[in-house]
């Protein structure tokens, strides 16, 4: 499985971005997929998360109404709508993803509690 994130770039506060992350390779549902981002010397912060069993979607108390995550099958895609960006959004995004069958894990893996076995490379985002 390969995962690659797109769509990161430099924004002025208070604009949107949409990041997308391609998913190749065989993988089986129902699964977990999420958005974590990090900046140099802090800890990876999960950002939301969508188990795709029943379509719950978790997220970071800072983004909660801001950022929308979702996906579409048909294309094999996971998005990361991000609007009314703020500086303090400014991080390295990567896309993760796992086979599961619970959406229990799918929420520990979004705290941090768990861990996806398959990770993009990430793509920037700076916001000033």
């Amino acid at each position: 499985v390969q995962l690659v994130e797109s769509g990161g770039g430099s924004v002025q506060a208070g604009e949107s971005l949409t990041l997308s992350c391609l998913i190749s390779g065989y993988y089986s549902q129902p699964g977990c997929m999420g958005w974590f981002r990090q900046t140099p010397g802090k800890e990876r912060e999960g950002v939301a998360a969508i188990y795709s069993g029943g379509g719950r979607s978790f997220y970071a108390d800072s983004v909660k109404g801001r950022f929308t995550i979702s996906q579409d099958n048909t294309k094999n895609t996971l998005y990361l709508q991000m609007n009314d960006l703020k500086p303090e959004d400014t991080a390295m995004y990567y896309c993760a993803l796992e086979e599961c069958y619970s959406s229990t894990w799918c929420y520990d893996a979004h705290q941090g509690r768990a861990e996806f076995s398959f990770w993009g490379q990430g793509t920037q985002v700076t916001v000033s």
